[in-house]
């Protein structure tokens, strides 16, 4: 017996031999990557990001230089004579009678285009969810089904439609060909956000008296608010950026700030003077939307995933 004792105590390992060879166990990957998770990750970051900024950067420093300067540098010669920076190329965009329509075109096509997305799609949204009615099931996978339409097969039919009622090459045209297509997305990630809200609380503001409608303002909404306004970022640039859509359906009269950039260059060749502060224009513009919602469109994302 004393034998034996003796040899389990022997084989027992010490309490730091077994951290040890906890340790020893663990994979070469867990170990890197637990090294580098400090500052090291960090760093990297922000050079990857530094890096996708360059193209920024030097559309904005090409937009604050003379066509003369443009045509025989690049755009970092500015860090070595930052003086020759100059907003003539903004004057002269904003003397440009084509630009400055396309601008106002641009929002006119854009922000009724996400208003009336956004606001459908929130009353469908929650009519899908929590509203019997007939049918509701196969209606909503019929929205889903509408998920994988590609918009270039509803081009040429919406423009014979849309011909024959006076709609092509107007800006209500537009607008419409985007609102449809902005629904059955806007209605499936609505309705998968507020089927989420909890039954007990819709139900105790019925009991209170609350309509549908009232319902929907005062308590769906509020809660609603986060994937609203990523839906509404989603859309706002989409729109935005749009410039197949635009040029099929818009004329010279009613067409937005990507087609007229892009008949710029047919017109004028490398009339960089022009495009180049346009093309901020039309970025920097998204850019700060973005930027201004950035923190309701984070809590949208997290949202489904947390609940």
């Amino acid at each position: 017996m004393t034998a034996q004792a003796g040899s389990l105590t022997e084989a027992a390992p010490a309490p730091d031999g077994g951290g040890t060879a906890v340790k020893a166990r663990r994979s070469l990957g867990a170990r890197l990557a637990e090294r580098v998770s400090g500052g090291l990750v960090q760093v990297f970051l922000i050079v990857v990001g530094l890096f996708w900024l360059v193209p920024t950067i030097g559309l904005l420093l090409s937009s604050l230089r003379t066509p003369r300067d443009m045509a025989s540098s690049g755009w970092w010669e500015v860090f070595t004579e930052p003086s020759r920076l100059t907003f003539q190329s903004y004057e002269e965009l904003l003397k440009n009678g084509d630009i400055t329509s396309s601008l106002l075109n641009t929002a006119m096509i854009t922000v009724p285009a996400t208003v009336l997305v956004v606001v459908i799609g929130s009353l469908a949204g929650y009519a899908f969810a929590w509203m019997d009615f007939p049918g509701r099931d196969w209606w909503f996978l019929a929205v889903v089904g509408l998920l994988v339409v590609p918009v270039q097969v509803a081009l040429i039919p919406i423009a014979e439609l849309f011909g024959k009622v006076g709609l092509f090459g107007s800006v209500v045209g537009v607008v419409l060909f985007h609102v449809g297509f902005g629904l059955p997305f806007a209605i499936f990630l609505l309705r998968n956000f507020f089927a989420e809200i909890p039954r007990e609380l819709l139900e105790a503001a019925r009991l209170d008296g609350a309509g549908e409608l009232r319902l929907f303002v005062r308590v769906v909404m509020p809660l609603g608010g986060p994937a609203i306004a990523s839906l509404g970022i989603f859309q706002f640039l989409w729109v935005w950026n749009d410039m197949l859509v635009a040029l099929i359906f818009s004329d010279a009269g009613s067409q937005p700030i990507t087609v007229a950039l892009q008949t710029q260059v047919r017109q004028f060749g490398n009339n960089i003077d022009i495009l180049a502060p346009g093309a901020f224009i039309s970025m920097v513009i998204p850019l700060a939307v973005f930027f201004a919602f950035q923190r309701q469109f984070v809590s949208g994302v997290m949202a489904g995933a947390v609940k």
